[in-house]
């Protein structure tokens, strides 16, 4: 499967999400908590906003920003994978049921325009058949002076040490482990992903092309993520 091709994708992530949010565990040792916890800290969303979760998958980043706002009312998580929302729905219909799934390619949501006072992204942007439009789409759905954060993989230059640690670590450790639950070949992805991926400083230069007025490129766990800050 190559990147960019946004039908393959969809259909990867349908036939992965019933196993996504254990093996995100198992791959990041459950760090993958902490960083979407981070990206709300910097974000800070409160009550009363509106707030979308572009690439929401199984709604783990929707539900932790229900929990971080004390309300689950104006919180939309869209996804074009509707296996994944099926997931979402399940996991937040007790205490979360207010949130709002809708089945959608996040760089064409048909949403009106600014209408969110923020918006997030977890390890969706890559994913995207552009990651250009992705960023403006995400824009034009701000209000202005709305905040937005994209929490994804780095990266990086050929031949760098980290670089070289992430390749180890896909290929010898996410891969092998992915395979004994039958889903090697989908988590392979990840590598080829990155491949064409923008650095931090690329998605900074995107960002204020799209309109945003400010943006920061923060790095986390030990230089292999980054979070995007934008303001519009």
């Amino acid at each position: 499967m190559k990147p960019g091709n946004s039908k393959a994708i969809e259909e990867m992530f349908n036939s992965i999400s019933s196993k996504y949010d254990f093996l995100n565990d198992i791959f990041s040792f459950g760090l993958h908590r902490f960083w979407k916890k981070r990206l709300l800290t910097l974000l800070n969303p409160v009550f009363g906003e509106k707030w979308i979760d572009l690439c929401c998958g199984t709604g783990d980043m929707s539900i932790l920003l229900a929990r971080y706002m004390k309300s689950s009312e104006n919180i939309t998580g869209i996804d074009s994978a509707s296996q994944a929302l099926l997931v979402a729905k399940e996991r937040s219909k007790n205490n979360y049921s207010s949130i709002k799934w809708i089945n959608a390619d996040a760089i064409e949501t048909n949403l009106p325009s600014n209408q969110f006072d923020g918006f997030l992204m977890a390890y969706g942007l890559r994913n995207l058949s552009s990651s250009e439009y992705g960023i403006r789409e995400a824009f034009r759905l701000l209000k202005p002076g709305g905040r937005g954060g994209i929490l994804d993989f780095r990266s990086f230059e050929s031949g760098s040490i980290q670089g070289l640690f992430q390749k180890i670590y896909l290929g010898l450790y996410v891969v092998p482990v992915a395979s004994a639950f039958g889903l090697g070949q989908e988590y392979s992805y990840i590598k080829r992903s990155l491949v064409d991926f923008p650095s931090g400083p690329k998605q900074i230069d995107l960002a204020l092309s799209a309109g945003f007025k400010r943006a920061e490129y923060l790095l986390l766990a030990k230089g292999q993520m980054g979070i995007l800050l934008l303001e519009a």
